[in-house]
């Protein structure tokens, strides 16, 4: 079966924009303070930036879903389809949940992104936006008791991926400012944005590990884990197992010998290899992640191999 690539980017495009959002947002509550959230990062551009990216992604998801359940063109758009989508489905319930969300995010970071309050609406909305797309994958597959149990366990995974990547985003964000606006005080916001994320990764990683693994129980089965490598779905799935423990490593890394090298150079004046060390080791812990989102992506249009059975 040839690959549905329009489906795909844009699948790709929704985890990546909607996982920045709610993750920022959600990082720009417990890693920075007051004034800092607004000098530091830019928050508001990014937040509105991002929500109606995320409206729009969705508006254009609509119209392929649609076409392929119509079996029409994506091109010119079946309002008919989409009359049927939005009616009748909880995947179209699920869609105009994330738009009203959406929309509300934007809004509210659009009047006061910086406000501790503002911030964390937005936060609650991205959230909420981000937990709508576990009814565009396989989570929305099964009924009864395991079907609850499939997609709380999709909605829990997608939240904490994207506390993952909005952290990530946050930390490129403080390590990339120019050489001539790093002072001491921005050396020492991003020291402790660093070593605060590490708390916060533990219950993430633990987050994902367990979803994980009732996902792979639901969707792979204990019997077909042998054979993984003899299907695209399978292939797919230990490249993204392969990447996510690469991003272990490179979390660890940071946290248990870059920032603390970080610290003790900030103390010597003389924080810029150490600073360089965290640039480089961000950036291949973030290309990891993006190529996760993709493979993700790609994963929720092929039939996993309990389909099979």
């Amino acid at each position: 079966m040839d690959a549905d690539w329009p489906v795909i980017a844009v699948r790709f495009a929704l985890y990546g924009v909607l996982s920045g959002l709610f993750g920022l947002s959600a990082f720009s509550l417990y890693g920075l303070r007051g004034g800092e959230r607004r000098e530091a990062l830019a928050l508001k551009p990014w937040l509105v930036g991002s929500a109606v990216f995320g409206l729009l992604l969705s508006a254009v998801a609509l119209a392929l879903l649609a076409a392929s359940m119509a079996g029409t063109p994506p091109w010119p758009i079946d309002r008919e389809a989409i009359g049927m989508l939005l009616s009748g489905s909880a995947t179209g319930t699920a869609w105009e949940a994330r738009m009203v969300a959406l929309a509300v995010a934007a809004l509210v970071a659009l009047v006061a992104a910086g406000r501790l309050s503002r911030l964390g609406l937005v936060a609650l909305a991205s959230g909420v936006a981000l937990a709508t797309l576990a009814w565009a994958g396989h989570g929305a597959m099964d009924e009864g008791a395991i079907g609850w149990a499939h997609l709380i366990a999709d909605i829990l995974h997608l939240l904490a991926a994207g506390v993952w990547v909005g952290a990530l985003l946050g930390l490129i964000l403080l390590v990339m400012r120019p050489a001539p606006r790093i002072d001491a005080a921005h050396l020492a916001l991003t020291h402790r944005a660093l070593n605060g994320f590490g708390t916060v990764g533990t219950i993430v990683v633990a987050t994902l590990v367990v979803t994980g693994l009732v996902n792979a129980w639901l969707l792979v089965g204990p019997g077909n884990v042998a054979a993984l490598g003899a299907t695209l779905y399978g292939r797919l799935l230990l490249a993204k197992l392969a990447l996510f423990a690469a991003m272990l490593g490179l979390a660890g890394l940071n946290r248990f010998r870059l920032t603390p090298r970080f610290q003790a150079s900030i103390a010597a004046a003389e924080y810029r290899g150490a600073l360089g060390a965290l640039r480089r080791s961000l950036a291949v812990e973030t290309a990891c992640i993006v190529a996760i989102l993709a493979l993700v992506a790609w994963l929720g249009t092929l039939e996993p191999p309990t389909s099979a059975t």
